[in-house]
């Protein structure tokens, strides 16, 4: 949201001496930015977007102005009896979070706490005196889409569920109009809203003893989202089913289906589902797929330079298999994007078989896999070595037969990206001779190899310094040959949800394949000897990949522990 500061109700002319008072302006900044605005602009919105100035230098002036305190959101917690009292069509019209109810008043931060109209509609809409407060600009917006969740209106929405008014097949049943007012079609569209508006990946449901636990894995940690009566079980899995076109009589066999729908902001977002039969009855799990995300640079991935440097002389042969390894959820998927959009130009055919396509591009032909045509990884890739590809994306090496095939396209002068499951570099050698590939078939066909993870990013809201624990600096000094004299650690904010972590950053470890290499690979030379060999030919583990983040402060110990050295031990 911009908002306007020439049509506020400080005027822009007060607010632009305060600035330059206070020194938070300096008077040739000023008066560039007025000759910069156009005629009936702002200057304040000028030099905003020229970085001069920042919202928090104009809630300054602000609270210098007016004489009120300016409230740091990141470290107060709104109130739901507060929140439910302000429509979240008024707090965003007026730019409001309802915060308190303190001695029979409603505490409203507001970015400007001297518009009395909007001070007078909050107090209408509410029933409660209004006690305005001053709030930043970006702590408002974020406390906005944090804050006004759908938990109330999922609450209410469950007390209109009867089990016995909602049979199964009722859904089949279900018009568009009826669906919008149908609770439980309600309940399941506002949780996957909700989801989204979390940054989740996945929505898990699963019946307890007594109660339905929904849960949302953020940031690949899974967090309680609510508990609801365990009476509505049948019917949410059931609408979870129709939207999949799964076959909502079957229960105790596993499904899988997927469907479409648009998030808070009109994204496109495709849900795979998987359910399956427990001893306490039918769990679902939704695997959440934006599709409007832009996509990301190799270099913004969180690659060291030298890693950087080592994977783009593998990627840059003409021909070879490249394969991205690591567990599910390591991001694999978004590093052969970044490299496919690297390796994108018009003198190049590029084509992928997909599961599923998540980002198109623009002159790059992509396929589907679809089981029920018999078009699997293995069969599309034969299928597109007839196409004159120069480039081939495979989405996943799982079987033997789709690995033989992407070792005779490599070895016939393509290059192959292909993803893998495998714990880390070495290993991934290891994965392809257990799916029969044989090792000097290996040494001749691949190009190298990026072993990677995921780890939680330090919340840049609440960073504090702090010390390590015990463990964590044992782990730290292995791997840096020194103690860290401090490290970044979150406190724990509104906007990481009292985690310490917001968003994630990516551990590599780059694996080219040498000569070296490869005549001790055929040798058969043991695990030991290879280890040695690559680390001398220059690949940087991820345990210390991770530790070189924890020293520019993006990540914790813990976190590269918990990652890395569980899954690598």
């Amino acid at each position: 949201m911009t908002l306007d500061y020439s049509s506020q109700s400080l005027p822009a002319e007060t607010l632009e001496k305060i600035l330059v008072d206070t020194g938070l302006l300096s008077s040739p900044e000023l008066a560039l930015g007025q000759q910069k605005t156009p005629p009936g602009g702002s200057v304040l919105e000028t030099l905003l977007h020229a970085g001069t100035l920042t919202h928090h230098d104009i809630a300054v002036a602000r609270s210098l102005h007016l004489n009120l305190p300016l409230i740091d959101l990141k470290h107060h917690k709104v109130q739901l009896n507060a929140l439910q009292l302000v429509p979240e069509e008024i707090a965003r019209r007026y730019h409001a979070i309802p915060l308190d109810l303190i001695d029979g008043e409603l505490v409203v931060v507001m970015e400007d706490p001297a518009d009395m109209q909007a001070v007078e509609n909050i107090a209408i809409r509410s029933g409660w005196p209004v006690r305005p407060m001053l709030g930043v600009h970006e702590d408002i917006e974020t406390a906005l889409a944090l804050y006004y969740q759908s938990q109330a209106e999922i609450e209410r929405q469950l007390e209109q569920i009867s089990p016995r008014s909602l049979p199964t097949e009722e859904f089949q049943r279900l018009t568009s109009e009826d669906i919008t007012q149908n609770p439980v079609a309600r309940v399941v569209s506002l949780l996957l809203q909700q989801a989204m508006r979390d940054r989740a990946s996945d929505i898990h449901i699963a019946p307890g003893e007594q109660t339905l636990r929904i849960r949302y894995r953020i940031d690949g940690i899974l967090h309680d989202a609510l508990e609801v009566p365990l009476s509505v079980h049948n019917a949410l899995i059931s609408r979870i089913k129709v939207l999949a076109e799964m076959n909502i009589a079957e229960r105790r066999r596993p499904q899988d289906g997927q469907f479409a729908f648009h998030g808070p902001e009109g994204q496109p977002v495709d849900v795979r589902v998987a359910t399956a039969d427990t001893a306490r009855g039918e769990m679902a799990v939704l695997r959440l797929l934006d599709k409007s995300p832009s996509l990301l640079e190799l270099g913004e991935l969180g690659f060291l330079p030298p890693t950087l440097n080592l994977y783009q002389k593998i990627y840059s042969r003409p021909f070879g298999m490249v394969l991205i390894s690591g567990p599910t959820g390591a991001g694999k998927t978004t590093t052969l994007y970044a490299t496919i959009n690297r390796l994108n130009r018009s003198t190049t055919n590029i084509i992928t078989i997909e599961d599923p396509i998540e980002y198109q591009f623009d002159r790059v032909n992509q396929i589907q896999v679809n089981r029920q045509a018999n078009i699997t990884f293995a069969t599309g890739l034969r299928a597109i070595m007839r196409m004159d590809p120069n480039i081939i994306l495979v989405g996943e090496i799982r079987d033997r037969e789709t690995a033989q095939t992407a070792v005779q396209a490599a070895l016939t002068g393509h290059l192959v990206l292909s993803s893998i499951h495998a714990n880390d570099a070495l290993g991934t050698l290891y994965r392809l001779m257990d799916l029969g590939i044989e090792p000097y078939l290996i040494g001749s066909a691949l190009a190298g190899v990026v072993a990677q993870r995921l780890v939680r990013r330090v919340c840049t809201h609440c960073s504090i310094p702090t010390k390590p624990t015990p463990p964590e600096q044992l782990a730290y000094e292995i791997e840096m040959g020194e103690p860290p004299t401090e490290i970044r650690q979150g406190r724990g904010c509104n906007f990481c949800s009292g985690t310490g972590y917001r968003g994630r950053a990516g551990l590599f470890e780059v694996l080219a394949m040498t000569e070296t290499l490869r005549r001790k690979l055929v040798n058969g030379a043991s695990a030991d000897e290879l280890k040695q060999q690559i680390v001398s030919d220059g690949l940087i583990p991820l345990r210390h990949d991770g530790m070189v983040k924890v020293q520019a402060g993006i990540t914790t110990p813990q976190e590269v522990m918990r990652t890395v050295y569980r899954s690598s031990s």
